[in-house]
């Protein structure tokens, strides 16, 4: 599973892009339209996908990923039907990297080790597990890092030169750079700022570095992906999902297409960031 997270970083390089991270919430509203909506990413322009693991109590999640968090468990959904959701978009898509995030809590719950069997036969690439930090890799990164999933970590505006080599030191895939402190839907402050962490950060590591939490548009895309590995958005993509749901949140004719839509324009919007640069 690793090797298919390389293959598409080394072929975005290739192609002198960074990548689209699209973030999207397993099961909001319901099952069978976060389903569609995910087979329908990757033709919209994503290049990898996170799919949000729902959870009662996301500390670092902000409004929008919170409440869809909420419809989702309020559907049904439950850990073992996102790893079905992943196990589905494996049937008709074999390129595009899964990456799994959330909490530790429900994968404790469901078993290590048979999450880790479970999500690997489904086809899942890695793992971003924001409550777990480097001194707590025994708990599931290590056990992940064997069973060949990259474990995706994140570091934040407040990890210094100092604290960094503990968190590179068993990350794989890439590596998640939180643009501000706080949670998620915030907006970025100081773009520039950003771009220096990217530079600090790729001195100590030679893994790509997509940024991530803040990013709502095309601009701020463009913007981000000059320096950036990739361009994580995922409270735009979620809020995108709300803003068509009718009085009970449930899907409607305009969900599925709004997503695709507003992907297709932070893809161009990233697409156009290196081209800009090159002029």
């Amino acid at each position: 599973m690793t090797e298919r997270m390389d293959r598409q970083f080394a072929r975005l390089r290739d192609e002198g892009r960074p990548a689209l991270v699209t973030f999207v919430m397993g099961g909001d509203p319901d099952y069978e339209t976060s389903l569609a909506i995910l087979k329908r990413l990757p033709a919209a322009g994503a290049d990898v996908i996170e799919v949000g693991m729902p959870f009662s109590d996301p500390m670092a999640d902000g409004p929008a990923i919170q409440a869809a968090g909420l419809r989702a468990l309020r559907a049904g959904q439950s850990l073992a039907k996102t790893i079905a959701m992943v196990d589905e978009f494996r049937k008709h898509d074999s390129d595009t990297p899964i990456v799994m995030m959330g909490y530790y809590n429900p994968i404790y719950v469901y078993g290590v080790e048979r999450f880790l069997s479970d999500a690997k036969q489904a086809g899942v690439d890695g793992l971003i597990i924001v409550d777990l930090p480097p001194e707590m890799d025994e708990e599931l990164c290590v056990p992940a890092l064997k069973a060949d999933l990259n474990f995706v970590r994140l570091a934040t505006p407040t990890t210094d030169d100092a604290r960094l080599p503990a968190v590179l030191a068993n990350t794989s895939g890439f590596v998640y750079y939180v643009s501000m402190t706080g949670i998620t839907g915030a907006s970025i402050a100081n773009t520039t700022a950003v771009g220096e962490a990217v530079t600090r950060i790729k001195r100590h590591t030679q893994l790509p570095v997509c940024v991530g939490f803040g990013v709502k548009t095309a601009e701020q895309a463009r913007v981000i992906g000059r320096d950036a590995d990739g361009v994580v958005v995922g409270t735009a993509i979620v809020q995108a999902i709300a803003n068509t749901l009718d009085g009970d949140n449930k899907a409607t004719s305009d969900t599925v297409e709004a997503v695709a839509t507003l992907v297709g324009g932070l893809a161009a919007g990233v697409r156009a960031s290196r081209l800009e640069a090159a002029e």
